[in-house]
């Protein structure tokens, strides 16, 4: 199970390990048991079957998405209507996972985003026939893939893809072979409004259909008021995780939060 843990960290597949770490009664398994269950749903090994297994997995799957460790306890005859009794406490980790990231276009913003994605965690590919850009040198840790961005996107599996290239119709090309897969996690574009609004009449009239094009995270991202290479780096790489957080929440002013008043803590020099 362990190995299988490993191997769900290594591909990327999301999944999160279950353990038991208290118990009391007579439940059906002892402190240590542990279950690997994935986002899916499906799991390996078990931690008691039954009512409890059922309600663990959910609770697991939740997790996952949430991105966040948590502890689930359950009374097995009060709470589910197990004959066994007795009650039972879990530790559900979420794996680390490496998701892939693949990022066509080998140009400024993917120099500056590269190094800042794989530091957040995410398996990085750079697909580029360039090659005086897509070089070891300007994208260390990721890997290179020198061919036709198109057939690559037509064939890429699952994962976040995000398109920065140097040439409008190319960019074109590629969200029409990106946007159909159900797999990919995200899709993002680099480009103003105006570019994006253009994109979007051309591939309603070319009959993409506009479930498919509300896929299309455009202009790619958070609203920071970015402007060189790096800050757009900064504001994509932000974006990434908010997704992969399943984060919804924009940050709020300051005056709308409640500053709760100090007690006996000293007014700093040079506040007003």
């Amino acid at each position: 199970m362990l190995q299988a843990a490993v191997d769900a960290m290594r591909t990327g597949r999301p999944a999160a390990l279950v353990w038991v770490v208290e118990v009391g009664g007579s439940p059906p398994r002892s402190p240590g048991s542990r279950m690997l269950v994935y986002a899916d749903g499906t799991s390996l090994g078990t931690i008691g079957g039954g009512a409890i297994e059922h309600q663990v997995i959910r609770a697991a799957v939740e997790t996952i998405r949430a991105g966040v460790p948590r502890r689930y306890e359950a009374h097995l005859t009060r709470d589910l209507g197990m004959c066994c009794g007795g009650e039972m406490a879990f530790f559900i980790e979420p794996l680390e996972t490496r998701e892939p990231l693949t990022l066509y276009g080998a140009g400024h913003v993917a120099h500056a985003l590269a190094p800042m994605a794989v530091a957040l965690g995410f398996d990085v590919t750079v697909v580029d026939e360039r090659d005086e850009l897509n070089t070891p040198e300007r994208f260390q840790g990721c890997s290179r893939v020198a061919t036709d961005p198109v057939v690559h996107a037509e064939a890429l599996d699952a994962g976040y893809a995000l398109i920065v290239t140097h040439d409008h119709a190319l960019d074109q090309e590629l969200v029409q072979a990106l946007l159909p897969n159900d797999d990919l996690t995200w899709v993002g574009m680099i480009g103003s409004k105006v570019k994006v609004t253009r994109f979007l009449v051309r591939l309603r009239a070319a009959g993409m259909p506009d479930a498919l094009l509300h896929r299309l995270c455009a202009p790619v991202g958070l609203d920071i008021g970015a402007e060189t290479p790096a800050e757009i780096a900064v504001a994509i790489a932000a974006e990434l995780v908010r997704v992969r957080r399943h984060a919804d929440r924009v940050p709020s002013p300051l005056s709308s939060v409640e500053i709760p008043a100090r007690h006996g803590v000293a007014k700093p020099t040079g506040w007003g």
